[in-house]
C-alpha cells in the first residue's frame, strides 16, 4: 500500500460502541482498516520498477518491509476482522521469507502484541496468534530465547484452561512444543512442559479404559496435538529421562492404537516408534513388554480395509504403520529423502522425521525457502552454511569454490552411505537373530 494513502477505518467506527470482538486500546491508537488477504505483501508494479521498467530490489524490499510494519501495527486494533486479517498477513509473511534481521529489531513489539491477543482475543485470534508465535521463535532461532518465558507462561495456562476453546488449545500445545525445542535449555522447565502436555493426552487414556472406542471423541484432536508435541521434545530428551517416560507412557499410548480416529492412531504410532527407536539406543535388547501383540496390532493397522473408513485415511494409515512395523520388527529405520533447491535432506531416523514434520507444520508451503536460508533449521538437521545467501529477502546463488563444491558433494555422499549401512547392518542383525 503506496505511502500516504492509509485508510481509515470502518465508517463511524469512533463512535459506535464498543463490542466483545474488540479489545481495548489506548484512545491515540492509530486506526488501520480492511487490509486485503489477496497480494498484501506484494507492491504495486509501478512501485516496483525503475524508470526503465526493471524490477527496482531496494524499492520492493522497503515496500514488503512497510507494510510488514503496518501489519505488525494492526495487530492492536479496535476491529476484530482487521486483526484477523493482520495476522494471516504475517503468518504469510513468516512463512514464505526468511527475515531474521528484520524481526530482531521488532521481537518485542509482536510478541507484546500475540500475547494480549492469546489472552484476550477470541478462539479464531488464539488460533492465528499461536500459529504466528511459533514461526517467530522459528525465524529467530537463537535469539528468541529472551522472549521463552513470557510465551511459555501464556501458552501453557491456554493449554491447560479447560474454558478455552479445543482448537485454541490445541494449536498451544503445538506452539509450545516448538518454542521449547528451540528455545528452552533448561531440563528441569523442559520436563515440566513435557508434564503439561502429558495431563492433556493422559486424559485419552481414562477414555479409553472407560468409554466406548467406536464413538467419536470431540477432545481427540486435542489428545492427538498433545501427544505429537511431547513426542517433539521427547525426541531431544536426554537418556536419563526416557527410560523413565518410555516406562511410564508405552503401554498407554499403545492403547490409542485403538482410538477411533485416525490422526490420533498415526501420532500414538510414530510415538512408539520413537520411543523403540530412542530406547533401544540405550538397550539394545529392548522389546517392551509384549512387542508380539503389538506387531499383530501394527499389521492390522498396516492392513486395514475397514470401509467405514476414508479411502484418504485408510491410505495414510496403511503407509505409515507399514513403516512403524519395519522398524519395530526388522529394525528398519525410514529412510526418506527431501529435496530442496540444489540439496536434499535425508531423514533416516524416527527422531528427525518427527523434527522435520513439526517444522513442516509450522512452516506450511514455505518450508523449502527456510531450509535454504533459515540458520536455525540447517543447525538442527547438520546442513551447514546456507548454498544461497540472501540478498535483501530473495535468495541468491553463493558462489562456491571448487573446493567447497567437493566437500558438500563428499559431505552428502557420507550421509547417504552412512544411511544404507545403517538399514543394512540392522537387517543383517535381525536375519542373524531369526536364524539362530
Amino acid at each position: 500500500m503506496p505511502k500516504g494513502k492509509r485508510k481509515t477505518g470502518r465508517r463511524g467506527a469512533g463512535s459506535r460502541p464498543s463490542s466483545d470482538d474488540e479489545i481495548d486500546t489506548p484512545d491515540n491508537q492509530s486506526v488501520v482498516s480492511s487490509i486485503s488477504d489477496d497480494g498484501y505483501f506484494h507492491p504495486i508494479a509501478e512501485e516496483g520498477h525503475d524508470a526503465d521498467g526493471e524490477v527496482d530490489e531496494s524499492t520492493v524490499q522497503q515496500n514488503f518491509e512497510d507494510n510488514l510494519r503496518e501489519c505488525i501495527d494492526g495487530l492492536m486494533e479496535k476491529s476484530q476482522q482487521t486483526r484477523i486479517n493482520c495476522l494471516n498477513n504475517l503468518i504469510k509473511a513468516l512463512s514464505t521469507k526468511y527475515i531474521c534481521d528484520f524481526l530482531l529489531n521488532v521481537k518485542f513489539t509482536i510478541v507484546e502484541s500475540l500475547l494480549r491477543l492469546l489472552k484476550k482475543g477470541k478462539c479464531e485470534e488464539q488460533v492465528l496468534a499461536a500459529h504466528c508465535v511459533g514461526q517467530l521463535f522459528v525465524q529467530l532461532g537463537e535469539d528468541s530465547k529472551d522472549l521463552f518465558e513470557d510465551v511459555r507462561e501464556t501458552l501453557m495456562h491456554l493449554l491447560n484452561d479447560h474454558a478455552s476453546s479445543v482448537k485454541a488449545r490445541q494449536k498451544c500445545a503445538d506452539t509450545l512444543s516448538i518454542c521449547s525445542f528451540v528455545a528452552c535449555r533448561d531440563v528441569l522447565m523442559m520436563r515440566k512442559i513435557m508434564g503439561s502436555l502429558e495431563q492433556v493426552f493422559k486424559e485419552s487414556y481414562l477414555k479409553n479404559q472407560k468409554a466406548n472406542t467406536n464413538q467419536n471423541d470431540p477432545f481427540s484432536s486435542l489428545y492427538s496435538s498433545a501427544l505429537s508435541a511431547w513426542t517433539l521434545l521427547l525426541s531431544i530428551a536426554p537418556n536419563s529421562y526416557i527410560a523413565e517416560m518410555v516406562d511410564s507412557h508405552l503401554g498407554n499410548v499403545i492403547s490409542m492404537l485403538e482410538s477411533p480416529d485416525v490422526e490420533l492412531r498415526i501420532v500414538a504410532g510414530e510415538t512408539i516408534a520413537l520411543m523403540y527407536e530412542l530406547q533401544r539406543g540405550i538397550d539394545q535388547d529392548f522389546e517392551g513388554d509384549d512387542i508380539v501383540s503389538l506387531c499383530e496390532m501394527l499389521k492390522q493397522l498396516a492392513t486395514d480395509g475397514s470401509k467405514h473408513r476414508a479411502k484418504k485415511d485408510r491410505r495414510q494409515q496403511r503407509s505409515t504403520f507399514r513403516g512403524i512395523l519395519k522398524f519395530i520388527e526388522d529394525l528398519e529405520s525410514p529412510a526418506d529423502m527431501i529435496k530442496f533447491g540444489p540439496e536434499c535432506l535425508y531423514l533416516d531416523s524416527w527422531a528427525r522425521k518427527k523434527q522435520y514434520d513439526s517444522f513442516c507444520q509450522v512452516l506450511g508451503s514455505g518450508t523449502p525457502q527456510h531450509f535454504q536460508a533459515n540458520y536455525l533449521l540447517r543447525d538442527v538437521f547438520d546442513l551447514g552454511a546456507p548454498l544461497l545467501e540472501l540478498d535483501g529477502f530473495n535468495l541468491r546463488p553463493k558462489k562456491m569454490t571448487k573446493g567447497e563444491r567437493n566437500y558438500y558433494n563428499i559431505s552428502v555422499e557420507k550421509k547417504r552411505t552412512k544411511a544404507r549401512a545403517k538399514n543394512r547392518d540392522k537387517r543383517s542383525v535381525t536375519v542373524l537373530f531369526y536364524s539362530s
